[in-house]
């Protein structure tokens, strides 16, 4: 007796087997499995997830501008006030006139802004590095002539700063009196006429008398006259 072998099955396809395994797993199972598997990588991307930024951090910032100065630095170096004085110079010059000076300057540099002195100026008379001061007038003289004495620069309070020794305006010459700032030859020619006709000044305010000599000269020559 001939024995018959059975001939062995066809592989199944792919499909065929995951319709098997379905079938044998159940629907609802999958299901439930697929909707757990979800839950839980939504929520593990929930948990590394970053922050979101705070309502602040959306807010414009005001932008500051601040200066830092290093500790090494030096500290900023004050630039110093400068006096300006006006000077009147006056005598053997290029150009005589009332020149607008630094605080600081000298007699030299009083006779440079006046162009220089002339040929027949006299160097000995004045001391070229003596300081000048607001209101004086520098008067360079000519060789061999006498300087008037109003125009003498004497040492004020034992300072290095020069002024002009006050003029006696019951005294002086007409010459001397045109050495005084705003005091030219009809000015001068006026005090001595009242003074000789009316008497003399009995104080500085007595020059209002003269014609020509008001408040703002009178304040002036205040300093620079006496009686």
């Amino acid at each position: 007796m001939v024995e018959t072998l059975e001939r062995p099955a066809a592989p199944r396809s792919p499909v065929e087997r995951a319709r098997a395994w379905v079938e044998w797993f159940g629907i609802g199972r999958l299901v439930a499995a697929s909707v757990a598997t979800i839950i839980v990588c939504a929520g593990g991307v929930w948990l590394v997830r970053s922050p979101p930024p705070a309502t602040e951090a959306s807010l414009p910032r005001a932008t500051t501008t601040s200066t830092t100065t290093s500790v090494e630095s030096s500290p900023p170096s004050v630039a110093p006030m400068v006096t300006v004085v006006l000077v009147h110079v006056a005598g053997a010059v290029v150009a005589p006139g009332v020149y607008e000076l630094a605080g600081d300057a000298r007699i030299r540099d009083a006779l440079v802004a006046a162009g220089g002195p002339t040929d027949t100026a006299d160097w000995n008379a004045l001391n070229l590095a003596a300081a000048v001061a607001d209101g004086v007038k520098v008067y360079v003289p000519m060789v061999g002539e006498e300087v008037p004495p109003a125009l003498t620069l004497a040492p004020l309070g034992g300072g290095d700063e020069p002024s002009l020794v006050p003029v006696d305006v019951n005294a002086a010459t007409e010459s001397e009196l045109e050495s005084l700032p705003g005091v030219g030859p009809a000015t001068a020619t006026a005090i001595v006429t009242e003074r000789e006709r009316n008497g003399p000044f009995l104080d500085v305010d007595d020059l209002q008398r003269v014609p020509g000599i008001g408040p703002a000269k009178l304040d002036a020559l205040r300093t620079l006259v006496a009686t």
